[in-house]
């Protein structure tokens, strides 16, 4: 199985307990996949959750957004004539192209218009 990388919606996805997510989820984790969430992801998503939710980051790769990085996700926001809205979608498609990567995300218009930029990583709906 390729590796995951996850964005905001995955994660929203997995706290509500999603069950096309939860199964994407347990076959991952049954499977040794790799499953990677960028840091600016936790920053956007973590709101104090407890319990459960809180350890699915246990499960996970949590990737700093080194410089190279950022200059990658920079590259394709200016390649794509996109603004700073999309800085984390951006960060997200950077990190999961590193490894060619599947990216699971709630936002599919807009990670796809990313995977033209990217295009090594395929996008899923959550």
């Amino acid at each position: 199985m390729a590796g995951l990388t996850l964005d905001t919606g995955a994660l929203i996805a997995i706290e509500r307990r999603n069950r096309r997510m939860m199964l994407i989820w347990d076959v991952a984790v049954h499977d040794g996949a790799v499953i990677t969430v960028p840091s600016v992801v936790v920053a956007e998503w973590w709101r104090g959750q407890r319990g459960p939710v809180a350890r699915t980051l246990e499960r996970a790769v949590v990737e700093p957004v080194a410089v190279a990085l950022a200059r990658t996700a920079g590259e394709a926001l200016a390649a794509l004539g996109l603004g700073g809205a999309h800085t984390i979608d951006a960060i997200v498609m950077a990190s999961a192209a590193r490894r060619g990567d599947i990216v699971y995300t709630s936002d599919f218009d807009d990670l796809s218009r990313l995977a033209t930029y990217f295009p090594t990583v395929r996008v899923l709906t959550v």
